[in-house]
């Protein structure tokens, strides 16, 4: 086994893993220190995880349709992370965040609506003012202060992040359309999209746990809904709607 403590969203978790490549995986994240938990990844994990690369057809994007005991094993990782950090208030979600001026901005929609699309915009418009902090699977971190968002390693086929937590600015859920328009959201608007691309365990509490974050998330975040194309514009229309701007 390979053991190693990483940081994710303020919290120490101890790894024991199988694969060297795991650790490598998760270097920039590595710490020292006590643990708030650990996680360890065994056999029926790697097991569960072969079988869902099954169900979602993920071979097909491996050569000799085999997925790598090491990304099995990276997947159990996020997975078993991700229960345990419902606990400390964190859940994770699906989405591609950015931070301009050290305010985070998440954009969320389905697979191949554009997301990382929209935040290359984002990086070309504000240039060294732009920092992604994950293309992917973002933490988001509920506080009394308010709610952070947070890099973790398992930031996209771009590998688009880095090991940083900001405040959360706004969610915006992206529409692709002819012309650049922004719009404010309720909760009740939003919060059926943030289900969707957040991660939900099966177990019934820890979906209510789900249900009762993305309440207290809402209740304090800008929500935005956004029609755009992929010109440059879209970056200043989003940018400028989430920070009550005229466009």
């Amino acid at each position: 086994m390979f053991d190693f403590t990483m940081e994710l969203a303020g919290r120490k978790i101890a790894v024991s893993a199988n694969f060297e490549r795991t650790r490598e995986y998760c270097q920039a994240y590595l710490t020292e220190g006590e643990p708030d938990f650990s996680v360890t990844v065994g056999m029926e994990e790697l097991a569960w995880e072969h079988r869902n690369a099954k169900k979602e057809k993920l071979h097909d994007s491996f050569p000799g349709d085999r997925v790598p005991p090491p990304f099995l094993e990276q997947a159990a990782l996020y997975r078993m992370i991700a229960n345990r950090m419902l606990e400390y208030d964190t859940v994770l979600f699906h989405g591609s965040a950015i931070s301009v001026d050290g305010q985070g901005y998440l954009f969320t929609a389905l697979s191949g609506t554009g997301k990382s699309t929209h935040t290359a915009l984002w990086r070309s418009h504000f240039g060294d003012r732009a920092v992604m902090v994950n293309d992917d699977k973002p933490l988001l971190r509920v506080t009394k202060e308010g709610v952070f968002v947070c890099g973790t390693p398992w930031n996209g086929k771009h590998n688009l992040g880095c090991n940083i937590s900001v405040p959360l600015k706004g969610i915006c859920v992206l529409n692709r359309g002819a012309e650049n328009t922004i719009r404010t959201l309720t909760p009740s608007e939003a919060i059926p999209y943030l289900l969707q691309q957040s991660y939900i365990p099966p177990e019934t509490a820890a979906a209510a746990k789900v249900m009762s974050l993305l309440g207290a998330i809402t209740s304090c975040t800008g929500l935005y809904s956004l029609h755009c194309n992929m010109n440059p514009e879209a970056a200043v229309v989003a940018y400028n709607g989430m920070n009550g701007k005229e466009n």
